[in-house]
């Protein structure tokens, strides 16, 4: 049995690769903002454990941690699945969402990162993947940050995979296209009134227009990606970006 966390799990894309993982026999940890969201995913699976973590927080990172740890071994999975978005024009993107979007995304990704490596390291080997997304490699409008904290993900996950390759530890990126989440469909509303179209049109024009499979994606094809990469049949795959995106960049 594994030890697994999965950040931003209580629901969507995070929450599928935990059933995932679950189903594989592995322990999963459930690390999300919300307490209640967090408890409720982990007693809908068979070995789950709840905790209440801010990726953004140092300090609950670092304890939550040490205290799986020295209950439960090491950390063998580390799955970066926490994100949030903003829609916005550049010229009028506020600066506090910029820094909200930049901190979960790209700064929760270093700090999750940093504190499970040594666990890792010493047990010689260790998982990391990192859900990045389509716009990690190709940017939409009004989202500025997310797709800049996209990009950045790639970035950190490669440069891991460089620091980490002889520790038996893989580092490496998935990239979803748009996926059928609440954060696919809170986006489109935002998206209509920015471009005083309907929310259909924003659907064809910004998310599914641009792949040639021309649907969303179900949360559970991204998890299929993440298993196969914790597994033993991809130890020699690290420092990788791997699309699953409906042929978006194809």
């Amino acid at each position: 049995m594994r030890n697994v966390i999965v950040t931003g799990s209580g629901q969507g894309i995070g929450y599928a690769i935990a059933q995932a993982f679950d189903k594989e026999g592995d322990r999963v940890f459930i690390f999300d903002m919300s307490k209640e969201v967090a408890d409720k995913a982990a007693q809908s699976l068979n070995n789950g454990v709840a905790y209440q973590v801010d990726v953004t927080d140092e300090p609950t990172i670092e304890k939550s941690i040490k205290e799986i740890t020295e209950q439960y071994g090491p950390i063998d999975v580390l799955v970066n699945n926490a994100g949030i978005q903003f829609i916005s024009k550049v010229e009028d993107f506020p600066l506090e969402k910029w820094n909200q979007v930049i901190g979960v995304i790209q700064t929760g990704t270093f700090l999750m990162t940093k504190h499970v490596l040594p666990s890792m390291k010493q047990q010689k080997k260790g998982r990391i993947v990192t859900i990045s997304s389509a716009h990690g490699e190709m940017a939409d409008p009004f989202k500025s940050a997310y797709v800049a904290s996209k990009f950045a993900q790639i970035g950190f996950a490669k440069t891991v995979a460089l620091e980490v390759v002889a520790d038996g530890i893989t580092s490496n990126a998935v990239l979803p296209g748009p996926v059928r989440t609440a954060l696919i469909e809170n986006q489109l509303a935002h998206l209509a009134e920015q471009d005083n179209s309907t929310e259909q049109e924003a659907m064809e024009k910004y998310i599914t227009g641009k792949m040639p499979m021309n649907r969303l994606l179900e949360p559970s094809e991204i998890a299929d990606t993440v298993i196969f990469l914790a597994s033993d049949g991809a130890s020699a795959i690290t420092g990788e970006t791997i699309s699953v995106s409906g042929g978006s960049n194809a």
